[in-house]
């Protein structure tokens, strides 16, 4: 599976870097494959890893904050690993041939 998520901090006024960097370090050290954009973060794994990970995030934002959004997107797709960089690979071998 391959989730987009992201977690806001509510409350937290404009600064949210702190809380946000709580949660991209936990994400990071869990192994997983992921991507940090601007406003989401992608994680590929299996559904119980993915969503043990992004429960943890939560966490470590909200020992930081009062209240978060969590906004979630998954693709479900057995059997096709590391779609993580296998879409965007797709994606750019298109835009190669303009």
């Amino acid at each position: 599976m391959l989730a987009a998520f992201s977690i806001t901090p509510i409350g937290a006024g404009e600064d949210v870097g702190e809380p946000v960097a709580a949660a991209i370090r936990v994400i990071r050290a869990s192994g997983l494959p992921n991507r940090t954009s601007a406003s989401f973060t992608e994680i590929e794994g299996d559904w119980d890893e993915v969503f043990a990970v992004i429960k943890q995030a939560t966490d470590a934002v909200m020992a930081i904050s009062t209240r978060c959004s969590v906004v979630i997107k998954a693709d479900i797709r057995p059997g096709h690993p590391d779609m993580l960089t296998a879409k965007v690979e797709t994606v750019e071998r298109y835009l190669a041939q303009d």
